[in-house]
């Protein structure tokens, strides 16, 4: 391979790389390797200069900015990115070169937050816009009414400054993340790689009740521009910042030195693990703001500031055990066990093995060495093993096919490298059953959090889903332990549960969580069976006559109502006066054969009112747009949804047209 096919290979893995970062927020790689990536771009366009271009990764700053919080608003200031560098040498070499150019120069040495990029303007002291970094030279998206229910970003300052822009991180605590893909994995839904994309994602929710829930914080680290109010240093805009209520970076230090720039580098790598949230790095930048419009930038980055990126730590050590946990999806999960190392500042000794094939692929065994480090700092894992230490007489791990919790048979998932319980009432698993029973797609069973639900569940008041309806008989315990709350708060929700017994029976069979059986798939099998009951007898060739129910679906169906102890919990539910029975609502099948994707807000409807319109009148509604899709029904707001499906050349309807489909 040529330096010219080389350079090119490395753009378009770059490029795709990006668009899963910037874009998906969804990337493949660790930062590290990426930034291992663009140096090698950059080391091989600074030899051969005549192959570099203006579209190169290098030379650009970011991702495309997407139409999906909101409109697209240009940047006043470009919202540049910094230049990465990975050795002490490349330190000491920025700041001789400042030192040479002025005369005894200040630096800011602070934390470089692993978040998005966020730039908040100011008008007489009001919020007016939050803005993305979107592409970081023209236009970024227009995000305020998400940015408004962070709880950092302050929406009055204590001055009303004629103008102000500033710029900072929005980021995801550690806790916070945890607690975001704890919610995720209870309701089913694919956890999120890291609080990174988590942040980047919420940020650009449609839904800001989503965003408030995620519970986002945010740093600020620059003044973009000001009027009405001047500063002369970085850290006397620091000042002015925090004295308006405004959380700037933690812990920045003043230095003078080259030690004491690298020194202060150090300190924070040391401490890095034990900050309550993630940094990728350490930012080096001119105090003097005079001095940093004579430094600019180049059409990337500014001239007055670097990024110091820790290279990631490996340690060996001693495979102790492989432990097996159960999620509350019923995955199996193989956790290393291991003596304990300390990386990045924190002592661990677990990591995860994923699967099978993993570890497989590893060829892991027990009292093997492994090489441990840390995914981008944050994540413990396994790079590889040491087997010219391995010790004689080990053997390959194998997961058996029985669950390491109740005992029931475990099965290999189709097309996936997991393992899953098939045990439906597996003590593991309830938490997510009942929450899924509960949610707003099965019985909406408003006010039931998964708070209540834990404790519930670990006090003994719930053992299956039927034990919901048992809750009124143990209403003065409740109460008196105040597992719910007080007198008022236990009624209401108890009142709720009782509402919920004249649901349709399509939320109950979505509630009780076969797989393979969501919403559309209960809507189905009842415009079919017409009852629960008569469901339940079928075998499963009458239940592959329904429409969408295929070989796969119609088996796990089978055997749910197979199975003895859903037998038990089906007729407690029914003895609860639960509706088992589909009544005539009047629809019919003119919409039969036809798939809808909903966007926007509606002038009338909810986009459920509008779903079950288009359900009662036997059309399908799709949560996102494709060459099948037939119609999208778009409202106010649409965003990209409606873009996809014009470039597409979809039919378009107002709320008026389908209405008028079936009047």
């Amino acid at each position: 391979m040529n330096r010219k096919e080389q350079i090119q290979t490395l753009k378009e893995k770059i490029f795709y790389h990006n668009k899963r970062y910037y874009d998906n927020d969804d990337p493949e790689i660790t930062d590290f390797e990426y930034d291992q990536l663009m140096s090698s771009l950059r080391q091989l366009e600074q030899e051969y200069p005549d192959l570099l271009t203006k579209d190169s990764p290098t030379q650009t700053v970011g991702g495309a900015a997407k139409r999906t919080a909101g409109v697209l608003v240009r940047h006043d200031v470009p919202m540049l990115s910094l230049q990465d560098v990975f050795a002490r040498a490349d330190v000491v070499q920025f700041v001789e070169a400042i030192q040479a150019e002025f005369t005894n120069p200040e630096f800011v040495v602070e934390h470089k937050i692993d978040g998005l990029s966020l730039a908040l303007r100011y008008e007489a002291g009001q919020l007016k816009v939050a803005v993305t970094r979107g592409d970081g030279i023209v236009q970024g998206e227009d995000v305020t009414e998400n940015a408004k229910v962070i709880k950092d970003v302050k929406k009055k300052l204590k001055e009303a400054v004629p103008y102000l822009e500033i710029r900072g991180e929005v980021y995801m605590s550690k806790q916070a993340f945890a607690e975001v893909n704890e919610a995720q994995e209870l309701l089913g839904k694919k956890l999120f790689a890291n609080p990174r994309n988590c942040a980047a994602g919420t940020l650009r929710q449609l839904d800001s009740k989503i965003t408030k829930e995620r519970n986002l914080s945010l740093f600020i680290f620059n003044v973009q521009a000001a009027k009405g109010i001047e500063f002369k240093t970085h850290t006397q805009a620091y000042d002015f910042l925090k004295k308006q209520g405004i959380k700037v970076i933690d812990d920045y230090r003043i230095c003078k030195t080259v030690e004491e720039v690298w020194a202060a580098i150090e300190q924070i790598g040391e401490n890095r693990g034990d900050l309550p949230y993630d940094i990728d790095g350490a930012v080096v930048k001119l105090n003097d703001l005079a001095q940093r419009d004579q430094l600019g930038t180049t059409s990337k980055v500014p001239k007055w500031a670097i990024a110091y990126k820790y290279p990631p730590e490996e340690k060996d050590t001693k495979l102790l055990d492989i432990e097996l946990s159960v999620g509350r999806t019923g995955r199996i999960t193989p956790t290393a066990i291991f003596e304990p190392v300390r990386l990045c500042g924190t002592s661990v000794e677990r990591a995860t093995l994923h699967n099978q094939d993993f570890i497989n692929e590893l060829d892991i065994r027990i009292g093997d060495t492994i090489r441990v480090y840390k995914s981008g700092e944050i994540i413990p894992k396994i790079r590889t093993v040491i087997k010219e230490k391995r010790p004689l007489g080990t053997e390959p791990f194998i997961i058996q096919p029985i669950c390491p919790i109740c005992g029931a048979p475990a099965v290999r998932e189709e097309n996936t490298a997991d393992m899953k319980c098939t045990g439906v009432n597996c003590p593991a698993q309830l938490e997510r059953h009942i929450v899924n029973f509960v949610s707003r797609d099965a019985m909406d069973i408003k006010g039931f959090g998964i708070a209540y639900v834990k404790e519930l569940i670990a006090q003994g008041y719930i053992n299956t889903v039927a034990d919901i309806y048992r809750l009124k008989d143990h209403k003065a315990e409740l109460i008196e332990k105040g597992i719910i709350g007080k007198e008022k708060n236990t009624n209401k929700l108890l009142e709720i549960i009782e509402q919920s017994k004249s649901n349709e029976p399509q939320r109950l069979m979505t509630g009780l969580g076969i797989a393979n059986v969501g919403k559309a798939a209960g809507r189905e099998l009842m415009r079919h069976f017409k009852d629960i009951t008569i469901l339940a007898k079928a075998d499963i060739e009458a239940i592959k006559e329904v429409r969408d129910i295929g070989e796969v679906s119609a088996q796990a169906i089978f055997d749910y109502f197979s199975n003895t102890e859903n037998q038990l919990v089906l007729e407690a539910l029914a003895a609860a006066g639960v509706n088992m029975q589909s009544h005539d609502d009047g629809g019919d099948d003119r919409l039969a054969g036809q798939t809808f994707v909903i966007t926007g807000t509606l002038p009338t409807l909810s986009r459920d009112e509008a779903a079950k319109l288009i359900y009662l009148h036997g059309g399908r509604v799709s949560g996102s747009v494709s060459k099948k899709t037939d119609f999208v029904l778009a409202g106010e707001s649409a965003g990209s949804k409606l873009i996809k499906a014009q470039d597409l050349g979809i039919t378009i309807l107002q709320e008026a047209d389908l209405l008028k489909m079936v009047e």
